[in-house]
């Protein structure tokens, strides 16, 4: 294991698989437990946020506004402090109509908790 590895403890697939449930959970105090206090999230187009709390009120309201989501986690890999990850993510809108799209996710940890967080999912259409 090189230096560089040793931050990580984790099973990184293990790691993504209960991250994204706890996104399709749309649950704020089991997405907490995964960030840092000092993250840096970046969904989509949208302006980057840094701190856990601003992280978390974004999600909230996002959570607010669609009925459900769900991933589906294709690959996963990993090197060193970084995971990535890609597969479909399909959300039901409010007025219960569903729109599904390809994502890929880039996180970097530190002492297993999410420093940079970054989503590339186009969701004009959501």
């Amino acid at each position: 294991m090189t230096t560089q590895e040793a931050n990580i403890t984790i099973n990184r697939t293990e790691f993504v698989t209960e991250l994204y449930q706890s996104v399709d959970a749309r649950s704020i105090e089991r997405l907490s437990t995964f960030l840092a206090d000092n993250v840096n999230f970046q969904f989509a187009n949208a302006p980057s946020l840094q701190g856990k709390a601003a992280v978390l009120d974004v999600n909230a309201t996002f959570f607010k506004s669609i009925a459900t989501m769900s991933h589906r986690i294709d690959n996963v890999w990993g090197q060193g402090d970084d995971i990535i990850c890609n597969g479909q993510v399909t959300y039901t809108r409010l007025d219960g109509s569903h729109f599904a799209v390809p994502f890929a996710t880039v996180l970097t940890l530190q002492r297993d908790q999410i420093v940079n967080y970054l989503i590339y999912v186009d969701v004009s259409e959501l």
